[in-house]
């Protein structure tokens, strides 16, 4: 079993991340109450004038299951078994209240499964990857997602890059950010340490999304660098720069 987020490609018998966050003008902010969260499987069997999208209903999960990991934050891991899922469409189905003296209402979110990603071949995998993010400048205070960017150094040929793009996508990617220069950089090495390894858990298709908090960070230059998993092999990318700055 493994553990995939909702754009990360899930199979069967995988544990899915369904996350919600909920904004008030523009502010990451808590629900009153979640009720409940139903799953549909969009059916093209079960398509008629009365259901045009074949909604067919896979589980009703309470409140209780759900995961609040920050403010305004929520995560519902699902175990997409095979009793009870197949490959296709879903909806995720949030039924909740913004405030105790208003009617509830549904937020509706998407997701697919998709097959195991098999493959088989006479050598070891030869191909690279190559890394990009952005921002690489932030100003002190700030606190926002780095977007990393995974490309397969693979021919060009539509299907073969998109498979390997798919590959990439169910991958472990981790961050690590070293202090390179400023005026306060630690004399020890592992003081300059910032972010070691970190898993880089929001990933849609060949992105990866991590919150950097720079409010206690130092201004100056900083290594970034990033390493994915793939097929029995470990890419650690070039150290690229990141500037803190007044």
């Amino acid at each position: 079993m493994a553990i995939k987020e909702r754009y990360q490609n899930p199979a069967i018998d995988d544990e899915i991340k369904l996350r919600l966050l909920t904004y008030n003008s523009n502010n990451l902010s808590d629900l009153y109450l979640i009720e409940k969260i139903e799953i549909y499987f969009l059916d093209e069997n079960a398509i008629t004038a009365e259901n045009p999208d074949g909604l067919t209903l896979v589980e009703t999960i309470d409140a209780a299951g759900v995961i609040q990991e920050d403010v305004g934050t929520y995560r519902l891991n699902v175990f997409a078994e095979d009793t009870k899922y197949r490959i296709g469409r879903y909806r995720d189905v949030w039924t909740v209240k913004a405030y105790e003296d208003q009617p509830s209402h549904t937020i509706v979110q998407v997701f697919e499964i998709y097959p195991n990603l098999w493959y088989s071949s006479p050598i070891p995998i030869v191909y690279n990857f190559s890394f990009s993010f952005q921002p690489n400048k932030l100003r002190k205070g700030s606190n926002q997602f780095l977007i990393i960017e995974i490309m397969p150094n693979v021919p060009s040929a539509g299907n073969l890059r998109q498979y390997y793009e798919n590959l990439a996508i169910v991958s472990d990617l981790k961050i690590t950010i070293e202090q390179s220069c400023g005026d306060c950089m630690p004399q020890e090495t592992d003081l300059r340490m910032i972010v070691e390894d970190d898993s880089v858990d929001y990933r849609e298709k060949r992105f990866g999304y991590y919150r950097l908090n720079t409010e206690d960070l130092d201004c100056g230059l900083y290594d970034i660098w990033f390493k994915l998993e793939f097929g029995g092999n470990v890419y650690i990318s070039d150290r690229f720069k990141l500037q803190i700055y007044n």
